[in-house]
């Protein structure tokens, strides 16, 4: 039977072995959400218990009805170690890798000018917005290699095409990411492996909306500026997102490696 989440039909997803990092809130959980519901067998990473605790009840519901599975496994894969235990452990559980979709570890403190920051926010975005990204896929690469329609997928930020005041950092981790996406997918291509990263804006129902809406600042008056220019009237949502991450990873897509898609609602145009 074909099944559905969002506005993508799922019924490719039995049987297919898939690893999410920052699977537990925002755009990777509507990852899961759909990746479950057509009976994949997921991993979900995340940092807090209790949301993790959360999403792995709301998930094993879904997997329920659609004869999936869902497990989940703490850990910061921004520490190479860390990550490599949990591609390690995924792959003990599954029995295979298939697909990696590389969203953890949300970037801490508030956009704010270059100047103004100091040393280890910095280096905090490092971690948190390159590291985070390609750890996880340099663990992946021995298991994804020589399977059929294996992929990655990473998330980004469209501050890496278009200059935005406040994410100068944010901005040169996430080129970072585009410019690696392209680089790795061509390297890996002979093996098979599909390499494919999701640029985002301002998105609703994520980690990152409620912090930049939840108490007055800087990056508030920032954003709420940015969220009048929306041509279709609002930000795209975590859905949204999510659904260009399933289609990237999924045989729809079988002929698509090395892009970076922004899903950014009209915001901007162009870039690279």
């Amino acid at each position: 039977m074909t099944t559905t989440q969002g506005s993508q039909t799922t019924q490719e997803w039995q049987g297919r072995k898939v690893l999410i990092t920052g699977g537990t809130s925002g755009t990777g959980l509507e990852t899961a959400r759909t990746v479950v519901a057509g009976g994949g067998d997921v991993v979900v990473n995340g940092r807090d218990p209790e949301r993790g605790r959360n999403a792995l009840e709301e998930l094993r519901a879904i997997a329920a009805d659609s004869g999936g599975s869902v497990e989940l496994r703490l850990g910061n894969v921004f520490d190479h170690g860390e990550a490599t235990r949990l591609v390690t452990e995924t792959v003990e559980h599954l029995g295979a890798l298939d697909v990696l979709v590389s969203a953890g570890a949300r970037g801490d403190g508030d956009p704010k000018p270059f100047a103004t920051m100091t040393p280890q926010e910095i280096q905090s975005g490092l971690l948190t917005r390159f590291l985070a990204r390609v750890h996880p896929l340099h663990a992946a690469i021995p298991h994804l290699q020589g399977r059929p329609g294996a992929a990655a997928v990473l998330l980004t930020t469209d501050a890496a095409r278009h200059a935005t005041r406040g994410e100068s950092i944010v901005g040169a981790y996430a080129a970072s990411v585009v410019a690696f996406t392209k680089t790795v997918a061509r390297e890996l291509a002979r093996d098979g492996v599909r390499v494919n990263a999701v640029s985002m804006t301002l998105t609703s129902g994520t980690q990152s909306w409620e912090s930049i809406f939840g108490e007055d600042s800087y990056q508030k008056d920032l954003f709420a500026k940015a969220l009048q220019r929306f041509p279709f009237g609002e930000a795209p949502s975590s859905r949204d997102v999510a659904d260009a991450v399933v289609f990237l990873a999924s045989a729809h897509a079988s002929h698509v490696t090395g892009q970076t898609l922004s899903v950014n609602g009209g915001l901007s145009f162009g870039g690279w």
